[in-house]
């Protein structure tokens, strides 16, 4: 398939204000998906000029309360995968893996500060809401777009396709916690997602770049608190976060596919683990 121009129509389709055009591909979608409208600040889906302001809508005040956890899960989704980095490989799906380092671009020196670290994959499907938001306080350090493939992110496809959430074009965000140290929370594209952005930057892609960029980001330039939105998918996919070594032991109720949503616990600092 023409991923990358599927993808280009989508983006399209997605940004054009076509008014009854606009509000039949919004009901279709809502009701083909099964979309829970009473959850948005708005309702009306005869209200959204475009389809992907009724994507990236925003929530009710008070619909997603935060846990009272070191680390609260950062979106609606699907546990893809989770756990112990087995030396710097994370687990994909039965018989894939990749490393930190294919998954951040190839840095190598950043990799290194989560070896034996600890990762997730939770992936967002059609009918989720699609912002992302902060697992914990932090300050931005670093944000890196890395140029890949378009892959569907689906629980079929990450069974099938090797490396996949490696090889995909995604957003590498790296955040220093006084308390916890660096982690990273990358967002990962597919096929059909129109484009990747974040608050402090903007929309990250398009364009689509043909090489690595990087920036960088001062003390105090960005600071994040706990919930606050940090980015999202004008249509679906996956964000994987990256963990270092005795920073969070994962809530024991999750499981992989099982559903999870924004606010809700998703691990603990171990007591014995002091920076």
């Amino acid at each position: 398939m023409p991923k990358q121009a599927i993808t280009n129509l989508a983006g399209r389709v997605a940004g054009h204000k076509g008014g009854s055009m606009t509000t039949n591909l919004i009901r279709w979608f809502v009701g083909k998906y099964g979309v829970d409208m009473s959850e948005a600040a708005n309702p009306d889906i005869a209200s959204y000029p475009s389809f992907n302001e009724f994507f990236t809508r925003p929530l009710r005040d008070g619909m997603r309360p935060l846990a009272a956890s070191d680390y609260v899960c950062p979106v609606d989704g699907a546990i893809s995968q989770f756990g112990d980095i087995d030396d710097h490989h994370i687990f994909q799906a039965k018989g894939h893996k990749f490393t930190t380092a294919e998954l951040v671009g190839g840095d190598q020196s950043l990799a290194a500060h989560f070896q034996h670290g600890h990762f997730a994959n939770v992936y967002l499907s059609p009918k989720d809401y699609h912002r992302i938001h902060m697992p914990c306080d932090a300050r931005l350090t670093r944000m890196i777009y890395v140029p890949g493939k378009l892959f569907s992110v689906n629980p079929t496809t990450a069974r099938g396709v090797p490396g996949l959430f490696a090889r995909n074009e995604r957003v590498v965000c790296v955040f220093e916690n006084d308390e916890f140290g660096p982690f990273v929370m990358t967002l990962v594209g597919a096929t059909i997602v129109g484009s990747m952005a974040t608050v402090w930057h903007g929309v990250v892609n398009p364009p689509r770049m043909p090489r690595i960029c990087d920036w960088n980001y001062e003390p105090g330039q960005v600071t994040l608190k706990k919930g606050e939105e940090m980015g999202r998918f004008l249509l679906g996919s996956t964000v994987v976060m990256l963990f270092q070594r005795g920073a969070i032991a994962f809530n024991p109720g999750w499981a992989p596919e099982g559903k999870v949503r924004l606010g809700e616990p998703m691990g603990e600092r171990p007591l014995n683990q002091a920076r």
